[in-house]
């Protein structure tokens, strides 16, 4: 049973003794992230000891160079020198207010933690402050390293649906780069062909913004305005199935409620992605969000009536359907009594199957598991015009000193 969409906890006040008492009860049911804020408080530490030893000492001795210096002219260094110790003595306050910043920063970060649970409760749903690793089969999930997903909300009915913020990074040292991903997981009833909707309006100058590139050969092109918002990618000799689920009412869905999201169906998930946090404390965020996610629900039946015939022909031997994800072939009735089978027939079995068995298994085939990806060529062709162009000042410069050299 659906609740009515209730935004209110997100913008209540939280005071910092409730934000807190939340705080221990996740530690307290193991659901605090392991080493929440330690990794932050050690570096703070450190960071503020460094300069208070290194800088603090170095400054209060140049300070007291001079300070000693004038106070020997005038006759009055003794008062003077004290003076030297005060960049020390504010170096030393700072790092003593390090504590109440970082406990500021925790009750900041409880108070979110309190605010999406209880928004997560009124929608009948559940949080979990974060998850490292999840294993998920979309195209994000097995990008990069140090991969997190945080403030997950999740729901159970009518389906799986789990929304959630995701960080990655790639890269080391000077090049590293973490990457910003907010996401939706829809849990679907069964298998479906491996396919992608690249949204056009959230593709930056080099094109589209998704970590992974596909093979040109994979696109299909789909009646009406669908290609102004959506550039579709499915296997190879899967393009019939894929015009069996994207009917031209789940494409108005589509266009309607996620042209700014791209779109991945994979194995028996469907999942939503955004360059951007989408679990934040921002109602008109969950009211799009949960819009989207509504509008497809109802359309996830057909979905679930398509069979990958192919594995019907794997299983029987016997020619594919014509229609994707209808029945399989008919077994042939019994024969009129004391005439026999007909010639080339085959005799009908003893019993009647239930007409579910004629149809192939919930599953996808091998070659409608995976797209195939591609090289970015776009991204090979920047890099090459930088180097270049980065090395003609050299080779230029050494030319014109052969030049001069030879004059």
């Amino acid at each position: 049973m659906s609740v009515p969409f209730d935004p209110r906890p997100l913008l209540e006040p939280v005071s910092p003794a409730t934000a807190r008492a939340f705080r221990k009860q996740l530690a307290d049911s193991g659901r605090l992230p392991g080493g929440s804020g330690t990794v932050g408080v050690i570096i703070a530490v450190v960071v503020i000891a460094f300069v208070v030893l290194v800088f603090g000492g170095v400054l209060s001795a140049i300070i007291g160079g001079l300070v000693f210096a004038i106070g020997t002219q005038s006759g009055s260094g003794a008062v003077l020198s004290l003076t030297s110790v005060i960049p020390l003595v504010i170096l030393i306050a700072l790092a003593a207010l390090i504590p109440f910043f970082i406990r500021r920063q925790r009750a900041a970060q409880a108070a979110v933690w309190y605010r999406l649970d209880r928004f997560a409760r009124a929608n009948g749903m559940s949080f979990e402050p974060q998850r490292p690793q999840p294993r998920l089969p979309g195209m994000i999930f097995s990008q990069g390293s140090g991969r997190m997903a945080s403030n997950l909300v999740r729901g159970d009915q009518p389906h799986f649906v789990e929304f959630a913020n995701y960080r990655y990074t790639t890269g080391s040292g000077k090049n590293q780069q973490t990457h910003t991903w907010g996401y939706v997981a829809v849990h679907l009833s069964t298998p479906l062909p491996h396919i992608v909707l690249d949204a056009l309006g959230n593709n930056g100058l080099f094109g589209s913004n998704l970590p992974v590139t596909f093979d040109r050969d994979q696109h299909l092109s789909l009646e009406g305005d669908f290609d102004r918002y959506f550039r579709l990618y499915c296997p190879r000799g899967y393009e019939r199935d894929a015009l069996y689920l994207f009917t031209p009412d789940i494409m108005a869905r589509f266009v309607d409620n996620a042209a700014a999201l791209d779109v991945e169906i994979v194995d028996d998930w469907l999942f939503f992605y955004g360059k951007r946090d989408f679990s934040t404390l921002d109602p008109a965020t969950w009211s799009w969000l949960f819009g989207a996610v509504a509008a497809m629900i109802d359309k996830f039946a057909q979905w679930e009536r398509w069979r990958d015939d192919r594995l019907g022909m794997a299983a029987s031997g016997a020619g594919a359907p014509a229609v994707p994800g209808s029945p399989g072939p008919v077994t042939p009735g019994p024969a009129e009594p004391g005439t026999g089978p007909a010639v080339g027939t085959v005799p009908a079995l003893p019993v009647t199957p239930p007409p579910g068995l004629l149809r192939p298994p919930p599953g996808v085939a091998a070659p409608g598991q995976r797209l195939k990806k591609s090289v970015p060529w776009m991204a090979v062709v920047v890099v090459l015009v930088i180097v270049t162009v980065g090395a003609i000042g050299p080779v230029i410069a050494f030319i014109g000193g052969l030049f001069a050299a030879m004059r």
